[in-house]
């Protein structure tokens, strides 16, 4: 109940913060919001040429298939990495007014869901292009991207947690993260090119690569997730989330004697 209302509580600043960094990003570029588009875009072209010519990855309309990947993933990596120092970078703001401290990653998670929104346009007129069956099926995406949003909170508020403690997790996860990119199946997939039990540790075990899956089935291939495991991650993501911020509220105060 205390989240639920801080939440309500902090929902206009939720709000006018998340508008401030989306204009402040924009702010003296002369493509403005369009960057929003072309730079996943652009990304979407390199790894087709890379991944899907030069090393032949043979997936299926790959071009579809690595943005769908891709822009998740950007998703994902942004969030956790800003995760890691955002208390610290807001030193400013949280020693002075008290501020739910997971806020500030809900704050991180509108944006780039913002942006995410954004490149899920230049998605549909994809599967236009490249005649992609669309079925009742692709329905399943509401709910993977909400369980997907869990996973990153989950995550981001544990590390938030840490990385006042630990003062080169930022570089510890930037490292994770590039690892990470290559076992997610942004590039390739998992179930086609990894045998097991290899592949049910990357696949399943990996909760971003599984979602990552999911989308791209329901989307691509007119299919439906595997729901059992899906909703075991559903369930771990809101018991993590749930120890993610109790420990925020009850290390909040010591946060800033540390900073």
């Amino acid at each position: 109940m205390r989240v639920i209302n801080d939440i309500k509580r902090y929902s206009l600043y939720l709000l006018c913060a998340t508008r401030a960094r989306l204009k402040a990003e924009v702010t003296n570029s002369y493509l403005n919001w369009i960057w929003w588009i072309l730079e996943p875009f652009c990304y979407m072209l390199i790894y087709t040429i890379i991944f899907g010519y030069i090393f032949a990855s043979g997936e299926d309309k790959f071009p579809v298939y690595i943005f769908i990947g891709s822009t998740m993933w950007t998703f994902f990596s942004k969030t956790i990495a800003a995760s890691v120092t955002m208390i610290r970078a807001k030193e400013s703001v949280i020693s002075k007014v008290y501020i739910p401290k997971y806020i500030l990653l809900i704050v991180e998670m509108l944006v780039n869901g913002f942006k995410l929104l954004v490149s899920s346009c230049l998605t549909a007129i994809m599967l236009v292009i490249f005649k992609v069956q669309i079925t009742w099926n692709i329905l399943w995406v509401i709910p993977v991207l909400l369980i997907f949003f869990m996973v990153t909170f989950c995550i981001g508020t544990i590390l938030m947690h840490i990385g006042i403690y630990v003062n080169d997790l930022s570089q510890i996860i930037g490292i994770v993260l590039n690892m990470l990119m290559y076992f997610t199946g942004i590039f390739f997939s998992i179930e086609s090119r990894v045998k097991e039990p290899l592949c049910s540790i990357l696949g399943i075990g990996n909760p971003v690569a599984f979602l990552l899956t999911s989308t791209r089935k329901a989307v691509m291939y007119a299919s439906t997730p595997e729901l059992p495991i899906l909703a075991v991650w559903a369930v771990l993501s809101v018991v993590i989330s749930a120890i993610g911020i109790r420990l925020i509220y009850k290390n909040e105060n010591t946060y800033v004697k540390i900073m």
